[in-house]
């Protein structure tokens, strides 16, 4: 029987096997522009990944640094009782005293910050974090201040007191300066405070014979208070402080002079007390050993400015103040140091450190007894991050 046609036209095995050869190549073009679009979304989000972390780390890393590290402004502010460390850091971001509040908030809670005490307190832009969480640690003034508190903070200068007094007073900071100079004031405080300024002011080469001795504190003031009354007051609370040291320094065989310029640089170079025993014991043992104390803060207070950075050149300054250079405690103390760096100054740790090395990033500080232990460690923790 004829089979019929229905009007389709047979196909013959070689035009199948065309048809199914076009559609695998259509099918494979159709995999490769896929593919390419794929491969392209990819690139796009792998770029954008590259560059959203490029600005991201560029923005943290700029965050965990002084908003203005030149800056010599003060900003009074107030951190309410009961605030959380998200409340501070927005009060901090808000007053322009950081860069920014989450990763203030993110830095404390990493190292594990705690104690924040409420107050009124005087910030500015050229603190680190670091310095503005001891602060907030310290605890603020419980008065605004409006012309009757001068805040001191832990290792300010008297350049920077000077500037604390200018901003809180009538009186100019070249004034405050002059008058913490004068000869008849210096005498009538050595009368009065023997045990403490006695060594002080027998020292030579001090650009300030009272730096250091100015104590970390809010004190009251008004108008009718004249200037060597308010230094008189600072120069009281640090013998009040010191009384229970005065007979651990004499057993020590130290000066007074001696341990108040040690705990400045302690102040300064570490931030838990554990840290600053071992930072003192660094010292006490290059001392022994006749090894300069060889501090970054020593330069920058022969240079007389803030620089986050210590240059090769910056080293070589000629001055008494240069650590590098010099060997022994240099004339006097670099800055206020606060009770707790005297402390561990007098109770160094038993190691035999010779060297430390401080990650700004972390605030971790790293401990070595020889160059070459020293040198990795920078090469580890300084080199790599640059």
């Amino acid at each position: 029987m004829a089979k019929k046609n229905n009007g389709k036209q047979p196909k013959n095995e070689k035009g199948n096997k065309l048809d199914v050869y076009s559609k695998v190549a259509e099918r494979q073009k159709e995999t490769k522009m896929v593919r390419k679009i794929v491969l392209s979304i990819i690139s796009i989000l792998v770029l954008l990944l590259i560059v959203f972390g490029i600005v991201g780390y560029q923005y943290v890393t700029t965050s965990l640094q002084p908003l203005d590290a030149s800056s010599e402004k003060e900003i009074p502010l107030e951190v309410p009782s009961g605030s959380t460390s998200t409340d501070i850091s927005r009060i901090l971001e808000e007053k322009k005293v950081i860069k920014s509040a989450s990763v203030f908030n993110f830095y404390i809670k990493l190292n594990n910050e705690t104690d924040f005490q409420a107050g009124y307190y005087l910030f500015s832009p050229s603190m680190t974090l670091d310095e503005i969480i001891r602060s907030l640690q310290a605890g603020g003034s419980p008065v605004a201040f409006d012309g009757t508190k001068i805040l001191v903070q832990e290792g300010l200068t008297i350049d920077q007191v000077a500037k604390s007094v200018e901003n809180s007073t009538d009186y100019t900071a070249e004034e405050f300066l002059e008058a913490v100079k004068e000869p008849s004031l210096l005498e009538d405080l050595k009368e009065k405070y023997p045990d403490l300024l006695t060594s002080a002011l027998e020292s030579k080469e001090t650009r300030y014979a009272l730096e250091g001795y100015l104590f970390p504190a809010t004190y009251d003031f008004s108008e009718d208070k004249s200037l060597e009354t308010v230094i008189g007051n600072m120069i009281e609370k640090t013998d009040e402080v010191m009384q229970k040291y005065y007979e651990p320094i004499k057993e020590s065989g130290l000066s007074v002079h001696e341990v108040m310029t040690l705990a400045s640089l302690v102040e300064r170079e570490g931030i838990t007390y554990d840290d600053r025993t071992k930072i003192a014991s660094v010292f006490f043992n290059r001392l022994e050993v006749e090894m300069p104390l060889q501090s970054d803060i020593s330069v920058l207070y022969a240079l007389n400015e803030h620089k986050e950075m210590v240059t090769y050149k910056d080293l070589e300054v000629e001055s008494p103040y240069n650590l590098y250079a010099n060997t022994g405690f240099g004339p006097g103390p670099f800055n206020s140091p606060s009770e707790e760096a005297i402390k561990a100054t007098l109770n160094p740790a038993e190691t035999n450190y010779l060297y430390f090395l401080a990650d700004t990033k972390t605030g971790k500080v790293y401990f070595s007894r020889t160059y070459a232990e020293h040198q990795e460690l920078i090469d580890q923790y300084i080199t790599e991050n640059e």
